[in-house]
């Protein structure tokens, strides 16, 4: 295990700079970027400010968020002197995003609603935030884990906390990692329609009435110290323990108490193997609103107290929130302050204002105006988001103590199952109907498989009427589907176990439906007139936001977004997750929805039209230790053994190739101790289009004597949906739920239109 971390190269573009010493600099001095706004139309709005850079022009024919990112990345590896090409397998990027294309979302809907016809299947290949780190990996050649956290504010937190995992894990040397969000209409509207914005530049824990909204991109090259040493790399810092939780409270607002921030910040400190006396400065997540900056505070003060030992400040109150890259932009602002010995302030305060704070904090230190020199040995980075999500992340000096929390080699098993699909809604309908052969639910209108969802499975999993009203269809399966897997699981949910059941969901194309609907309404009606209750939907990470909060679990909570294999993906990173965390189950989660909407953006690419027939559902796994399980009682469905995966550096909306499908299944065999011949049973991904039937030909030609079984034949391409049912369908193979012998392996494979495949073997247990 690569227990030492390191940063070795530094990104930034934000509104008080073009690179990471500009940007720096500038905050030492306290420089407000906050401004009237210039890309987003804001003239029937009760405030007209954020914070641009106006200076980056986004390249033709790129979207804005892509671009913006591609722009650090280039700066980082430059800074770290580092030569991608000599071992790509072995670099890997993860890249956190909010709002992902939300420019190229505005482009196409404005053609869109112009003239049906004229808008672009080009500009649909740009929406999504599977694309950006997608992008970064082509420009690099990466060929490593390639992934996008969808976790909104709290996503570039935790893109840099989950490099770290792979590199301990021993599946990267190196990782790009960090986020990037654009100014766009969808954000500042729907930060406008919740009433979320200041009409002034935000001055958080000092003045709090709103935000101030951001852009930018922040990446970091976050390599394995041996790696680093060995090419004589410069070491800024290294990176020690995360913590991620979930509040299980409300979908925009945080806890009155800050539980989960506190629970989180605790987590980071805990798995770092120092105490909260050792920090010497956090960046708080401070946006200014005054449910966070009241919340973070409490949280804060309980952790460090109020004796002025720790010194704390928020960036935001000159660089805006900037959302996804949030995490990412004030995580190089950290690594500056170790490096140079000094802290950036927060901006806005007045000497009424310090001793105003005096009165609430005691001697809590918010830096007010300038940079304070100090001893800076460990920092701690906060974010919240959406969906009550929590991360924290601890930098340290290089060879600064430490304890890190080791990882378990627990046998990981399947317990329980959450299905939504055009074959049924529970684990039993579903292998009821593959055991009789029955035919699955078809749109009327469209033709595509589809899942229903209705007033019986929100009573049967105990949802009330008021809360299921206000989610979208992708959030309605999603909550379906995990609360069924818990029952499956025979889990009951309690203030004993809820902060040791976590989330990891994956989705391809995230609440396009409700995406499509909001950015047509703000075209329709102006951005001062956005929907506040479309809004909250609109992000990728509210779907497990919801089930967090109708489940009560208080765990782990992560949002990955990679296409159609996001499915499998979720599932492995469920082990991961296991082996290094506080967690005893995971629910693992492939979901995409279909409808009128995403069904016309899948005919503007052409996919349609080239034989895809698309479907949806939610698919949930319960993962569970061993250690766990055991002591439950629990019925084992399977084992899952190992997982592998490869990245071919291709455009976006392409597969690639073979070799790279080959390579993620010899990973997954190598991690799991079995051969190719050992193998009965192939659980494969083709879906009518004839590039990926292609490439899955070539690449299974090991495995010619084992099974084949596609669960899309019956159900669709459902992307995440239908790779985590792939898993699914599996267990049930294993456990002998379905009737058709799948041997004692089980292999299941799945590939993402961007070039990126993933492999899971499974063991009847």
């Amino acid at each position: 295990m690569n227990d030492r971390v390191v940063i070795t190269g530094l990104g930034l573009i934000c509104a008080i700079g073009d690179n990471a010493d500009e940007c720096f600099d500038n905050a030492l001095k306290g420089t407000v970027g906050i401004r009237e706004v210039k890309s987003v139309e804001h003239s029937q709005c009760y405030t007209h400010i954020g914070a641009e850079n106006n200076n980056f022009v986004t390249p033709e024919g790129e979207d804005r968020a892509s671009s913006l990112c591609v722009k650090a990345a280039e700066e980082a590896v430059s800074d770290s002197d580092i030569d991608i090409s000599a071992d790509p397998e072995r670099v890997s990027v993860i890249v956190g995003s909010c709002v992902g294309g939300a420019v190229s979302i505005e482009k196409f809907y404005r053609d869109y609603v112009a003239d049906p016809e004229k808008a672009s299947g080009a500009d649909v290949l740009k929406m999504p935030i599977s694309a950006i780190a997608n992008n970064v990996a082509l420009r690099f050649g990466a060929q490593g884990v390639v992934d996008n956290i969808a976790n909104a504010c709290a996503a570039g937190t935790m893109s840099i906390a989950i490099a770290a995992d792979l590199i301990r894990s021993g599946k990267a040397d190196v990782v790009l990692a960090g986020g990037s969000d654009p100014m766009s209409s969808l954000a500042y509207s729907g930060f406008h329609a919740l009433h979320a914005l200041d009409n002034e530049p935000c001055r958080p824990f000092n003045k709090s009435k709103g935000i101030a909204l951001g852009e930018g991109a922040g990446i970091l090259v976050v390599e394995a110290y041996e790696h680093a040493k060995a090419r004589g790399a410069k070491i800024y810092c290294e990176v020690l323990g995360s913590g991620v939780s979930s509040d299980a409270h409300h979908i925009t607002a945080p806890h009155p108490d800050g539980e989960g921030m506190q629970a989180a910040m605790e987590r980071s400190i805990a798995n770092s193997g120092i105490s909260a006396s050792d920090v010497d400065y956090i960046n708080a997540h401070g946006t200014g609103t005054p449910l966070n900056d009241s919340s973070e505070l409490g949280a804060m003060l309980r952790v460090f107290g109020n004796e002025g030992k720790v010194s704390c400040s928020t960036t935001k109150s000159m660089i805006g929130h900037c959302l996804g890259a949030a995490g990412s932009v004030e995580a190089v602002m950290c690594v500056k302050a170790i490096e140079r010995g000094i802290v950036p302030p927060t901006a806005g305060y007045t000497d009424e204002d310090v001793a105003a704070m005096r009165e609430k904090a005691g001697d809590f230190d918010f830096v007010p105006n300038k940079g304070k020199q100090r001893k800076v040995e460990y920092v701690q980075s906060n974010n919240y988001a959406f969906g009550g999500n929590n991360a924290s992340i601890i930098y340290a000096k290089e060879g600064a103590p430490r304890k890190l929390a080791e990882a378990t080699d627990e046998k990981i098993y399947i317990t329980g199952l959450g299905i939504v699909s055009p074959l049924g809604n529970t684990a039993e309908a579903y292998a009821e109907s593959v055991n009789s052969g029955a035919k699955a639910h078809e749109c009327e209108t469209c033709g595509d498989f589809t899942s229903v969802v209705d007033r019986a499975d929100f009573d049967a999993v105990g949802m009330k009427l008021n809360f299921y009203r206000k989610l979208d269809k992708l959030s309605q399966m999603t909550c379906v589907s995990g609360k069924r897997a818990l029952a499956n699981a025979g889990i009951i949910v309690d203030e004993n176990n809820a902060k040791k059941i976590g989330i990891v969901a994956g989705t391809s194309d995230g609440p396009q439906t409700d995406i499509g609907n909001f950015q047509k309404g703000i075209i329709a009606s102006g951005t001062q007139s956005g929907s506040a209750f479309l809004f909250p939907n609109t992000v990728y990470n509210a779907a497990p936001g919801y089930l967090s909060i109708t489940a009560g679990v208080k765990g782990y909570n992560v949002t990955c977004s990679n296409g159609a294999a996001s499915g499998i993906a979720a599932a492995a990173f469920a082990t991961r997750v296991l082996r290094t965390t506080q967690n005893d189950v995971i629910l693992a989660i492939g979901a995409d929805e279909d409808s009128e909407t995403v069904h016309m953006l899948y005919e503007k690419t052409g996919a349609v039209g080239a034989g895809l027939k698309l479907g949806d559902g939610a698919v949930t796994l319960a993962l569970e230790r061993a250690s766990s399980a055991n002591a439950r009682g629990a019925k084992k469905y399977a084992e899952v053994l190992g997982s592998g995966f490869a990245h071919c550096p291709v455009e976006f909306g392409k597969y690639g190739c073979a070799d790279k499908l080959k390579e993620a299944i010899r990973l997954a065999l190598e991690k799991s101790g079995v051969k190719a011949e050992d193998i009965t049973t192939v659980m494969t991904c083709s879906n009518g289009l004839k590039s990926l039937e292609t490439v899955e030909k070539e690449a299974l030609t090991d495995f010619a004597k084992a099974k084949k079984v596609n669960v899309k034949e019956a159900c669709g391409e459902g992307r995440a949906a239908s790779s985590a049912l792939a898993v699914a369908h599996a267990a049930l193979m294993l456990s002998g739920d379905i009737n058709d012998d799948a041997g004692e392996y089980v292999l299941a494979v799945s590939a993402s239109a961007g070039g990126s495949y993933n492999a899971i073997v499974l063991k009847k247990a």
